[in-house]
């Protein structure tokens, strides 16, 4: 390992060591504040450093099992090569995770997400794929152990979506969910087609970190608030009280309408906290936007103009373009089985970061 990766790994070890002198001193324990903030910052190094000892012990037994190879003993020469050998796969895994370790973290990752999706091109077709799209993810967060609540959405007859948004809360789920921002395309002969002809349309999905009040601050002269009538379904209120929510937020333009309460209130609350989101994603994208030339890869991954996928029923098979993964268990995927196609990608991009970071570090 690089000489700079290591330096910056004593330190981290260092630094370990002085919370643990801090945390052991009188005065700290009666400083409820002081006290969680050293042990929060405790626990986050403790891993690493965990980690880094069991490297540098397998590293100290990797060069004792080379000395025993290079000896004169034909036994023990065996031996030391056998060890060695054994040695190697572990060390390189423990190198990846150390690595991994240094990343700086996203800071977004322990949020809950706002998921929109939203009908492209191809009509009703897309319409229906949204709603697809849509039971899939609602799938794959009950499997997960994630909470699901729709904060709007805007059906059509046949039962699909033209827009759904909704909020995703758990463990990880922004982590989890965050590369699935993009235009998903799919192949299949539509209900509605009579000859039976494949049609391709398309579907775009915002992943959103979901934002606090302390995340992003919103005054209330910077909003525009319009009252108007529900419609659609709702029963007797629909069309006769002022529920519905459309806010305006006028410095950026951004504009979130809610409807699917009877209470003006409630429906107020939730486009706020679709607005907060949004808001947050701007920031975010302003930020990344900002970084150096090789990251632009990551930027790309999150552009909700590109393709990223596509979804080709006839052939049951799912790709993703942008690690060039196909998986021909369609069916499986969109029944909620996700784990198949986020762990490769998460770690694919994670491999990048990695590259892209430790060049800049050692360079």
């Amino acid at each position: 390992m690089d000489s700079a990766i290591l330096s910056r790994l004593d330190n981290l070890v260092e630094k370990h060591a002085e919370l643990s002198r801090q945390l052991s001193q009188p005065d700290v324990a009666s400083d409820l504040a002081r006290f969680r903030d050293l042990s929060k910052a405790y626990a986050e190094l403790s891993d690493t450093v965990a980690i880094y000892r069991e490297y540098r012990k397998s590293l100290m037994d990797h060069e004792v099992a080379r000395e025993m190879a290079s000896g004169d003993d034909a036994e023990m020469a065996e031996m030391g090569r056998e060890e060695a050998e054994n040695l190697a796969p572990v060390l390189e895994g423990l190198e990846k995770e150390l690595k991994l370790c240094l990343l700086p973290t996203d800071p977004n990752d322990d949020k809950n997400a706002i998921l929109e999706i939203r009908a492209g091109t191809g009509g009703e077709e897309a319409a229906l794929f949204s709603g697809d799209l849509f039971r899939m993810y609602a799938r794959y967060a009950e499997r997960s152990g994630w909470k699901m609540e729709v904060l709007e959405e805007n059906r059509t007859e046949l039962g699909g979506f033209k827009e759904i948004i909704a909020s995703l809360s758990g463990r990880k789920v922004y982590s989890r969910l965050k590369f699935e921002a993009g235009v998903h395309r799919v192949q299949r002969v539509p209900s509605t087609e009579a000859a039976g002809r494949i049609h391709t349309s398309a579907v775009t999905v915002a992943v959103l970190p979901e934002a606090e009040e302390v995340d992003v601050q919103i005054e209330e002269k910077d909003l525009r608030i319009d009252r108007f009538c529900s419609s659609g379904p709702g029963g007797q209120s629909v069309n006769t009280t002022y529920s519905a929510i459309r806010i305006t937020h006028v410095p950026t333009g951004l504009v979130v309408s809610c409807q699917d309460e009877k209470s003006q209130i409630k429906n107020k609350a939730k486009a706020l906290k679709i607005l907060r989101s949004r808001l947050l994603q701007l920031e975010e994208d302003k930020r990344m936007a900002e970084l150096s030339q090789t990251r632009k890869s990551m930027v790309h991954s999150g552009d909700r103009s590109e393709k990223i996928r596509t979804y080709n029923f006839p052939q049951n098979r799912l790709t993703d373009h942008r690690i060039n993964l196909t998986i021909h268990r369609l069916g499986d995927i969109l029944e909620g089985d996700m784990d198949m196609l986020l762990t490769p990608l998460i770690e694919s991009f994670e491999a990048e970061r990695l590259e892209h970071e430790f060049d800049n570090m050692v360079g």
